[in-house]
């Protein structure tokens, strides 16, 4: 258990030092960090950026919650917002 947590702090740590792209999945039960070359909105961007750089979503879901929390569902990823702002994008499973 507390190499699960481990690994899970080591990759958290190497998903914010810098531009590195991968996706969490997990195989046989077990979390993995694997790279990624997919394309996805940063954090911080603006609804009208994101939908400027990779044009409309397939469907938008209402926001939800205080504070609103909006879901964007792209083939590709999924992109979440607080108020206006990406606070999250995950690559959707193929």
């Amino acid at each position: 258990m507390k190499a699960t947590f481990l690994s899970l702090g080591i990759a958290a740590a190497v998903l914010g030092a810098g531009t590195v792209a991968a996706e969490t999945i997990v195989i046989n039960d077990q979390v993995v960090v694997r790279d990624s070359a997919i394309a996805r909105p940063a954090q911080g961007m603006t609804m009208k950026t994101v939908e400027a750089r990779f044009g409309a979503p397939t469907e938008r879901h209402p926001a939800v919650g205080k504070p609103p929390i909006t879901r964007w569902d792209y083939a590709a990823f999924t992109v979440f917002f607080e108020n206006d702002r990406v606070i999250h994008a995950v690559v959707n499973p193929s």
